[in-house]
């Protein structure tokens, strides 16, 4: 693990999109907190590389088994991490657990 998760938070799209593909949050979650940060370009790589020394926001994108797309971003003070779909209201985020 590279980094603490925080308060896991996740928004109502993001969660009825992983029960509808068959997907556990869990599998995320721990590929985002050993580093693995999916689908991102090799600059987004590179930026939470630097992130991760620098105490900053860090940011996974994974496809779910029927291809939809989901962020995950951990904040900078590492206080909580959000599951998202890019098109989600991050203003109603449910707790996870």
């Amino acid at each position: 693990m590279k980094f603490q998760l925080g308060r896991l938070l996740a928004t109502p799209g993001a969660l009825r999109a992983m029960e509808e593909a068959g997907d556990n949050p869990a599998a995320f979650l721990l590929r985002h907190m050993s580093g693995d940060w999916g689908d991102l370009g090799a600059k987004d790589v590179r930026e939470n590389e630097f992130s991760l020394q620098q105490d900053l926001r860090l940011l996974s994108a994974y496809r779910l088994a029927d291809g939809t797309k989901i962020w995950i971003i951990t904040e900078a003070d590492r206080s909580a991490t959000t599951i998202l779909l890019i098109w989600s209201d991050p203003s109603s985020h449910l707790m996870l657990g």
